[in-house]
């Protein structure tokens, strides 16, 4: 399988709640893992606001982001380019998403093309996950909880 990590499936990898587990196990199955390489920026930042929530101490924030980052290169990552953007900004109006699920949406898309073969775009981004399908990708998981 190809799989896409949109921030929402990528943090779960990191930080232990719901889903997180389910979504280790699909990034372990996968035969190539990708995201965009804003998600790099998006991980730190949900991570940091984890810590300043109190989800997370200090102590296990720094650890969820050395984990992360010594595996980030493991991933394949898509180039945000000014055509990228431009095909983001497409969609934000077709799909009504918000700005960085646009960017990731198309970073899916982009890396489904160049493949040549089906992707599964991992989130928990109900509008992402309501647009992906709609947009020829194969989403996951199954169902997301209300």
């Amino acid at each position: 399988m190809n799989l896409y990590l949109d921030t929402s499936a990528l943090v779960k990898c990191y930080v232990a709640e719901r889903g997180s587990e389910e979504a280790f196990d699909l990034t372990m199955s996968a035969e190539i893992v990708a995201s965009s390489l804003i998600s790099q920026t998006e991980v730190a930042a949900a991570i940091a606001k984890a810590v300043r929530l109190g989800w997370l101490t200090s102590e296990d924030g720094r650890i969820a982001q050395r984990a992360f980052l010594s595996k980030w290169t493991d991933f394949f990552r898509i180039p945000v380019t000014e055509t990228l953007l431009s095909r983001a900004d497409s969609l934000a109006w077709s799909y009504a998403l918000r700005a960085h699920d646009a960017v990731q949406l198309a970073s899916a898309l982009t890396w489904q093309e160049s493949l040549g073969a089906p992707v599964t775009l991992a989130t928990f981004d109900r509008e992402l996950w309501q647009a992906a399908p709609k947009a020829s990708l194969r989403v996951w998981p199954a169902k997301l909880a209300r």
